[in-house]
């Protein structure tokens, strides 16, 4: 990225750049009832401008907060830039979230006008009316179903975009005016974090923050107006607004929003993004999806796929990373990357990615190593909503399944004696939104922030994250005990899409796992084992000698491993029900929120420990029209082999 942007420290001044240098370029595409329409810069700095001033003419003014409810959307992000272009803030929200938990972000910001995208996100607008009297406008994007609504409240995106028309055709310097005046110590957005352990707190980030790291991770990796990304993921997380947002403000790179959920992997393949990004549930399930079809090929293409993957996994990363080769190895994956992994890349919608990026927790080894075998580039990214998401990127070249890379320019890092991480950032947040305590306790007096991270510094002075502070753990007899990291390794295999692991200060580890649906079916099918949905399936005996198999298999690994063969899981039961976001198990962005779990299912765990092979379970589940009931099972309780730990070296 050679661009000068100098004096563009806004991103309504880095829109106005591009439809000036490369207005007919592609910004942005939307697939629309299958087919893909293009925005054009000029095009998404024309429909800010009359967004913007219809903003205005609705008394939307600097220091103002904007909720943005809705999935990836041009005119979502449109109104994001056109809030900005005011001096207002946006403050995007998760779409999957039930009406109760957009109540605190509302009430917290005083937000008085929001956008949501269709009729489901303005139904839970309006549930939440009376607990939120601080809002005053509604805006729709999609009138679908919305007919028949005469709230006061309820405002079209149509109106709205002729109110800005007739505003804008009155004074046309204003807006000119607004945006001469925003400066990069403004406050840009704001971001609710996931509430993992609490109640959620508004991150405050300045434009100067968010440009500055877009910038150095653009630099670091060449990125060019030439590239291409698919925003599939919620606009309310950083990670996703970073890449769909200020990313593409700086570098003026294309985004493409898929038509919904259900359709991101065919559109990914229609549009071959070069630059991406996933999280590790995401590489999760994309496997799955490899290991189900791998499992439907005839006897001999499964050999076929097993001979070549274990060439990928003994040389692939190595040949992606320039390094030298046997000529032999080298020839056999010249032709498993033309039977094999050519095709597996193109069914992934890969096939043109230059780099990729996997950040949000951390990801397993196995499952890291075997996208990078296939000739994926993909690599750890660290961050945090805090530090606007870029502060370690493994350099090409120089990645490593068990860090996550050095510090990106302009990054400061240490550990403090208990392990944890400090980070120093241009990209740091500017302060918890109406929370000073929380503020003072997250960033010190030095400026350094409280990452809650622990890890260390390898020998290469790359960051190694162990797991949370909070949960690195020692078992009873002093053995290491890292949750994350025994369930990463569980979470490779395709059976197994959830986990819990417990062990701190007691004398064993065991766990909670949540079968994947999907493969187990698909494997239960090939075996003629009937069943009548999730619960009834996960109590099958057949379904618990698999999932043993998988838990011994991870054993057998951690007993290579001297700081953690202790630490080997010896028993553990399938849960009746799949962890989820709108019973509290999880926040939005699917992490579990362990403290919670452990609460709300103490009875397993004390059955776990207390040697049982059975326990009942009654628990209360959120359906999906915000109903609530009660699901019961009796819980088979499973013991595991334990492996052998090496001997350690005299």
């Amino acid at each position: 990225m050679a661009e000068d942007l100098s004096g563009l420290d806004t991103f309504p001044k880095l829109l106005l750049h591009h439809a000036k240098v490369r207005g007919a370029l592609p910004a942005m595409r939307e697939k629309d009832l299958g087919i893909w329409q293009t925005w054009t810069w000029s095009e998404l700095a024309a429909e800010v401008r009359k967004l913007a001033c219809g903003f205005a003419a609705q008394g939307l003014a600097r220091g103002d907060h904007i909720a943005l409810v809705g999935d990836n959307r041009p005119r979502l992000y449109a109104a994001m830039c056109a809030a900005q272009c005011l001096g207002a803030i946006p403050v995007p929200m998760y779409q999957d979230a039930a009406a109760a938990e957009m109540a605190f972000p509302i009430q917290n910001a005083e937000i008085a006008f929001a956008l949501a995208e269709d009729q489901e996100q303005v139904d839970k607008l309006l549930e939440i009316l009376p607990q939120c009297p601080t809002l005053k406008r509604i805006y729709f994007d999609d009138p679908r179903g919305m007919r028949h609504y005469t709230q006061p409240e309820l405002v079209s995106y149509d109106k709205l975009l002729e109110l800005g028309r007739e505003s804008y055709g009155r004074d046309p310097a204003f807006l000119e005016r607004e945006i001469a005046k925003g400066t990069g110590a403004d406050t840009a957005a704001m971001f609710f974090t996931s509430g993992t352990t609490g109640v959620p707190k508004g991150v405050v980030l300045t434009q100067h923050a968010l440009i500055d790291r877009a910038i150095a991770a653009a630099e670091m990796e060449g990125l060019s107006d030439r590239d291409v990304v698919l925003a599939y993921l919620p606009p309310a997380w950083i990670g996703q607004n970073i890449f769909s947002y200020a990313q593409p403000f700086v570098t003026g790179y294309c985004i493409c929003c898929p038509e919904s959920a259900a359709t991101v992997m065919t559109d990914m393949r229609e549009v071959g993004p070069t630059y991406y990004f996933a999280p590790p549930r995401v590489l999760e399930a994309l496997l799955t999806q490899v290991s189900i079809r791998i499992q439907d090929l005839w006897w001999g293409g499964r050999k076929s796929y097993d001979y070549f993957m274990a060439v990928a996994g003994r040389v692939g990363g190595s040949i992606l990373d320039g390094q030298p080769v046997p000529v032999k190895d080298r020839l056999l994956y010249f032709l498993g990357n033309i039977f094999l992994y050519g095709p597996l890349r193109n069914v992934l919608g890969m096939s043109r990615v230059r780099v990729a990026y996997t950040a949000g927790e951390a990801i397993g080894p196995d499952l890291f190593k075997f996208f990078r075998s296939i000739g994926i580039n993909l690599k750890q990214l660290y961050g945090s909503t805090e530090t606007s998401v870029f502060v370690c990127i493994q350099p090409n070249g120089q990645v490593k399944a068990d860090t996550v890379g050095p510090a990106v320019k302009g990054v400061e890092l240490k550990f403090t004696p208990q392990r944890e991480l400090l980070i120093r950032s241009p990209g740091l947040f500017k302060e918890y939104y109406k929370n000073p305590q929380a503020t003072a306790e997250a960033k010190d007096a030095e400026g350094w922030f409280h990452t809650g991270d622990a890890g260390y510094f390898d020998a290469d002075g790359h960051v190694k994250i162990i797991d949370r502070v909070k949960d690195v753990g020692e078992l009873s007899d002093g053995t290491l005990f890292a949750p994350k990291y025994l369930e990463n390794k569980l979470k490779f295999f395709p059976y197994i899409k959830e986990t819990v692991t417990f062990g701190h200060q007691r004398d064993r580890v065991c766990a909670f796992i949540n079968i994947d649906m999907e493969a187990v079916a698909s494997w239960a099918e090939k075996r003629n084992l009937a069943y009548s949905g999730y619960t009834d399936l996960a109590s099958r005996g057949e379904v618990h000698q698999l999932v043993r198999e998988c838990v011994e298999k991870v054993n057998a690994d951690l007993a290579q491993e001297p700081e953690v063969a202790n630490s080997q899981i010896q028993r553990f039961l399938i849960l009746h029900k799949e962890l989820d976001a709108d019973d509290g198990e999880l926040t939005r962005t699917r992490k579990v929120r362990r403290g919670f779990v452990a609460e709300k299912y103490a009875p397993l765990i004390d059955a776990l420990y207390a040697g049982k092979n059975q326990c009942h379970i009654e628990s209360q589940v959120r359906f999906e029209d915000g109903r609530t009931g009660m699901i019961s099972a009796d819980l088979r309780i499973m013991d595991a082999n334990i492996s052998r730990p090496l001997a350690r070296a005299a």
